[in-house]
């Protein structure tokens, strides 16, 4: 009897195996250029602060960066983000920078929507270095009070907090800035607990030289924007964002976040690595 005719097996999978990276790699192309960019996660994180005083254990900040708005792009995304902080309410909002990438005419469409931001002890913003190459401090500063937000160049607010003082303090830039540590900390009394507003993460080792920081917020890396799946590295970083490119870092008694941000400066791509809203919970130290 004859044999049947047979397909040849390694020619079968090797197509096999063809259409499956095809399919992966147009699968991959379709999250990182389409969805990734307009989906919003959250991440929720404690953080022990040995300075918070009791009376403000569990105070909830939520932390946005590098916007890069892009009007006919970006407004559901904003839309999202907006609607996700009214759902967290926030005790603080925290907004480090990037609020454009090089086109000042963006500022007022965004703060039409971050005007509706609300949190129980206010709204507070710095500089970024795209704002500070593309727009004047003066005109950013003047759009963002004007829509009911504090904006800190070199400068900090005394709060009462539930009784607690609470310093919330705000630098310049620092990528061809003008940051100044000790004009923005240096009249904070030394035993008020310090939340500082640093666009760029990298300059956390400069801030705890001169006291002390409770916690250090900051953004500018954009945690890569693009990472390798499942091991989270980032094959690309950026000026004052390499040593701290995502997530909590601690140094003595001081802590930094690093968020990765809502939007995306080049290409609007982003892979394995979503836009983010961080809702930190801050928590005094537990009793051994």
């Amino acid at each position: 009897m004859d044999r049947p005719n047979l397909p040849n097996t390694s020619i079968v999978n090797r197509r096999t195996m063809l259409k499956l990276l095809t399919a992966g790699a147009l699968g991959s192309l379709m999250d990182a250029f389409v969805i990734e960019p307009a989906y919003l996660s959250v991440t929720r994180r404690d953080v022990t602060c040995p300075q918070l005083p009791a009376g403000l254990d569990g105070l909830k900040v939520a932390l946005l960066s590098d916007f890069h708005f892009r009007p006919d792009q970006d407004a559901n995304l904003m839309d999202k983000v907006v609607e996700q902080v009214r759902t967290e309410k926030p005790d603080l909002v925290l907004l480090v920078g990037d609020y454009m990438s090089g086109d000042p005419r963006v500022v007022p469409p965004l703060l039409k929507k971050l005007e509706k931001l609300q949190a129980t002890q206010g709204v507070f913003a710095v500089m970024g270095n795209h704002d500070g190459w593309a727009g004047s401090r003066t005109v950013v500063r003047r759009q963002f009070e004007k829509a009911g937000i504090s904006f800190m160049i070199n400068q900090h607010s005394l709060l009462n907090i539930r009784g607690e003082a609470l310093a919330v303090a705000g630098t310049d830039f620092v990528w061809l800035g003008k940051p100044d540590p000790v004009a923005t900390l240096g009249k904070i009394p030394g035993k008020v607990p310090v939340i500082a507003l640093v666009h760029e993460p990298d300059y956390f080792d400069t801030m705890i030289s001169q006291r002390e920081v409770m916690l250090q917020v900051s953004g500018h890396s954009h945690g890569g924007q693009c990472q390798v799946p499942i091991i989270g590295y980032a094959p690309k970083t950026v000026r004052y964002g390499k040593k701290y490119v995502e997530g909590h870092f601690a140094s003595g008694g001081s802590n930094l976040f690093v968020t990765r941000g809502v939007g995306t400066t080049g290409p609007r791509v982003r892979f394995a690595c979503p836009p983010e809203l961080a809702m930190l919970n801050l928590r005094v130290p537990q009793q051994a």
